[in-house]
């Protein structure tokens, strides 16, 4: 039996609620599966632990963490307690760069039976490959003088070896799928590091020959998210771009609470970290309403991250066939809450689980 060890983190706000409800979903896939388990160790970092010990982890807080197989995390920020820059760059930020979490990844499809805003959504089903260490988010610059001089300086920052690296995870993610790859740039109107980024993105292209490529300007490409995004496969973009094109995603897709994330270390040497789109949302925080889908299909993403596709592809199956049966909670247009949303994937889990037993098929063969 295969066990793997979860540093479950469930944050701030609604994080507190969707954290357990997708914990109790990997318990049950592995009560019926029988071939794995996962043991979860929860740590109480949040902005509520900023407040108590003035800092949003402890000082050997990725010592803890550096020797599990992965970390599960909810939501982190609370503007009410802690300004964001804070918040983030001590817990979500301060992981992803230490722990060499070097690409982001998020999906959007149409969902069986959640509606997209879309008039007309066709069956999109794509990928944004979001470089995740640098780029627009660098901590590179400064304030200097005060008053009505003052000036703010944000560099961005471009190495060839992290775009490289990025956009071969989107060609190799590509060759999986629908053989395609996007490119999100902005070189007609960023001067330097754009053109720099369209450069390399040609380049590595000619190792690829077998996946077409486009390149799109990242305002363009935005609308073609809401026009035509049937029309993509895998998008490679920039940690700034890639991260509102997957805010887009999730709004096409109906709701940012449906929208999964990882983010991932490439290199073995520590571990990855899966989180849903969706911020600590504390206007719906203890009504018991907050959709756990985006964080069971981040567990989902998770478990295809350990090998584990099979049962992945099985899990996404039953939520989608969930939903398809009105199972919604309201910010998708129904009106079921946290846990009905929760106890009827894990009552469908236990159901295939016993249909594989009693007719021995060969399907999921284990869940």
């Amino acid at each position: 039996m295969k066990t793997f060890q979860i540093a479950n983190i469930p944050g701030d706000g609604i994080g507190k609620e969707v954290v357990p409800a997708a914990t109790e979903v990997l318990n049950a896939l592995a009560e019926v599966h029988g071939g794995i388990k996962f043991e979860f160790t929860e740590f109480p970092w949040s902005c509520e632990y900023y407040l108590e010990h003035g800092q949003m982890m402890p000082d050997d807080g990725l010592e803890q963490l550096k020797d599990f197989d992965s970390i599960f995390l909810g939501a982190v920020g609370n503007l009410q307690l802690v300004p964001d820059h804070i918040s983030l760059w001590g817990l979500l930020i301060k992981i992803r760069r230490e722990f060499e979490q070097v690409i982001n990844i998020r999906p959007a499809k149409l969902m069986d039976g959640v509606r997209s805003p879309l008039v007309n959504p066709k069956d999109f089903d794509l990928i944004v490959v979001r470089e995740n260490s640098e780029g627009e988010y660098s901590s590179i610059g400064g304030n200097i003088y005060k008053d009505e001089d003052e000036i703010a300086i944000q560099n961005a920052i471009f190495s060839r070896k992290a775009s490289e690296r990025a956009m071969r995870y989107a060609f190799e993610l590509a060759a999986k799928r629908g053989k395609h790859v996007t490119s999100a740039t902005k070189s007609n109107g960023i001067i330097y590091s754009m053109p720099f980024w369209d450069k390399v993105f040609k380049e590595v292209s000619k190792d690829y020959p077998d996946i077409t490529t486009d390149s799109q300007h990242i305002d363009a490409l935005a609308a073609f998210f809401v026009t035509h995004p049937d029309k993509f496969d895998v998008v490679v973009a920039s940690n700034l771009f890639g991260d509102i094109l997957t805010d887009l995603g999730a709004a096409i897709m109906g709701s940012i609470g449906i929208a999964p994330a990882a983010n991932i270390n490439v290199n073995g040497k520590y571990p990855s970290m899966f989180e849903p789109v969706h911020g600590s949302a504390p206007d719906i925080l203890g009504k018991g309403i907050a959709n756990p889908i985006g964080q069971i299909w981040t567990a989902k993403m998770m478990l295809d991250h350990f090998g584990e596709e099979e049962l992945g592809t099985a899990l996404l199956d039953i939520v989608e066939s969930v939903t398809r049966d009105g199972y919604l909670t309201p910010d998708i247009g129904g009106t079921n809450t946290t846990k009905e949303v929760t106890d009827e994937i894990i009552k469908r889990i236990r159901d295939l689980g016993k249909l594989n037993a009693d007719e021995e098929t060969t399907g999921y063969s284990k869940v």
